[in-house]
């Protein structure tokens, strides 16, 4: 099955109801108060579910019981004065709340701008596989880089308010790893979630066609390695377009880390790209997933530039 666009959602106006969600970790109160005020500087409304600020009564890593964290999900995406979704932090607990969600109910409200990463990328995926529809990769509104850095919160920004403005993706970083020239339909997100993803019952079952976007954080080289390995060796990877690599922060020494990812990528035959501004790193640009993009590996060139604004 090849990787197919997904329903854009419309883009925000000013004014616009933005709910925020905590599907996975707790975090701290004055980080969040700091989030919000960010977003009503851009003249948007945002509201707090529930159990943003709460704490399962086992486990400290989970903002609130799982039921807690997917109903706060389901009633946001399904209230129609929210035009958008945003989760508050990462941290682990995705995996636990996706199969409670009524995802009929998804469907039937429409699609909603919907914006996160790290362990989101599980909900990213079940928004691809089971609603159709495409969704921003990018900074949460309790994330250290998004309340510090001004090119973060700019390219969120420019992505929900005037998306016409950022079709084209990357950073003084970028840089070829792998020459060429791709077409495809953007996906991915966190790699170790995208593994983990395997075998589920809705899980996607190729990249085929895709433009992947991946990164990571706090994955030795070898963890890395076990990750990329168990992709190729299901067959994943078959078929894949185009690879774009975001931040690998708290991986090791960034050369072991390119090392391990010409080894394991580079003979996939398919243009590479490196260091392209999104993920857990200084920097953490928003790019969107279900759209179809150009991926441009060359020596004048390392972009990501989408065909159409990824909110309409």
């Amino acid at each position: 099955m090849t990787v197919r666009a997904l329903v854009r959602p419309p883009r925000l106006r000013p004014g616009a109801r933005v709910a925020v969600v905590a599907p996975s970790g707790p975090l701290p109160a004055e980080r969040l108060d700091a989030g919000l005020d960010i977003l009503r500087g851009w003249g948007l409304d945002p509201v707090v579910a529930p159990h943003v600020l709460g704490r399962h009564p086992e486990f400290g890593y989970l903002a609130a019981t799982d039921r807690d964290r997917a109903r706060d999900l389901q009633d946001a995406w399904c209230d129609p004065t929210v035009s958008a979704v945003l989760c508050a932090r990462g941290g682990y607990g995705v995996q636990r709340m996706v199969d409670l969600l009524d995802w009929d109910a998804i469907r039937a409200a429409g699609p909603k701008v919907f914006v996160g990463y790290s362990d989101i990328t599980a909900l990213h995926e079940a928004f691809a596989v089971r609603a159709g529809v495409a969704t921003l990769h990018g900074p949460m509104v309790a994330a250290l880089t998004f309340l510090k850095d001004p090119a973060t919160q700019e390219s969120l920004r420019a992505t929900l308010l005037d998306p016409g403005t950022v079709r084209s993706v990357g950073s003084a970083t970028a840089r070829t790893l792998v020459p060429g020239r791709a077409r495809g339909v953007t996906l991915g997100g966190c790699v170790s979630l995208l593994a983990a993803d395997l075998g589920t019952p809705h899980a996607r079952p190729s990249a085929a066609g895709g433009l992947l976007l991946i990164e990571d954080v706090g994955e030795e080289p070898y963890r890395l390695d076990r990750v990329l390995t168990q992709l190729l060796r299901s067959g994943w990877l078959d078929g894949v377009a185009g690879i774009a690599l975001g931040s690998w922060e708290d991986c090791g020494p960034y050369d072991d880390v390119r090392r391990l990812m010409r080894d394991r990528l580079g003979g996939l035959g398919v243009p590479v790209v490196e260091e392209l501004g999104f993920g857990h790193g200084p920097v953490n640009l928003t790019v969107p997933l279900g759209v179809p993009a150009v991926l441009e590996a060359s020596d004048q060139a390392a972009t990501l530039t989408v065909d159409v604004p990824p909110p309409t």
